[in-house]
């Protein structure tokens, strides 16, 4: 192979990297030094349900990708064996993932990573972990929209309710009396 070829297939890695950080709402890098075949086949499977594709790539590579996408905050936590995790959608359920992934082999180790543009260190992944999944926290939002309507239609719904017992109590009465 020409160092032409070589140079063009270290080019396209970098482009698909960066793009891959450019099309992900959040990238969150793992170390995963140790971890057999397998126990790696089970976590891609895991983060494709949670919405995240779990690529390797060399850290001079992904470093490059990174500077070029803008997100340097990364840089940091491209040193040794490394893994970049990309997540479409809810970076929530992928942290929540690779956390639970993290408990069960300790070989995998979650570095840190970024959502959006902002910076996320391992301790702040673990925050966004513990974060009910998206429809749990939309469901909840709408709950906290519906409760003050249903409280303001009982309250309508009370005015001539209590209007009518009060002219039937009125009625009987006068009818009493």
């Amino acid at each position: 192979m020409t160092s032409t070829a070589i140079r063009d297939e270290k080019a396209a890695v970098i482009a698909e990297v960066r793009g891959k950080l450019e099309a992900a709402d959040a990238a969150i890098v793992t170390e995963y030094r140790g971890m057999s075949v397998t126990a790696l086949a089970a976590l891609r499977r895991e983060l494709r349900t949670a919405g995240a594709e779990y690529k390797v790539y060399k850290n001079t590579l992904a470093r490059f990708a990174v500077r070029e996408a803008g997100l340097e905050a990364l840089e940091e936590f491209l040193t040794g064996p490394t893994a970049i995790a990309f997540v479409k959608g809810d970076a929530a359920a992928a942290a929540k993932a690779l956390r639970d992934q993290a408990k069960t082999n300790p070989l995998l180790v979650v570095k840190g990573g970024v959502v959006g543009t902002t910076a996320m260190s391992k301790r702040d992944l673990d925050v966004l972990a513990d974060l009910p999944s998206r429809e749990v926290l939309l469901a909840q939002f709408a709950g906290a929209l519906q409760a003050p309507l249903v409280k303001t239609a009982g309250l309508l719904q009370a005015l001539p309710r209590n209007m009518a017992y009060g002219l039937k109590a009125l009625i009987d009465q006068k009818e009493a009396a």
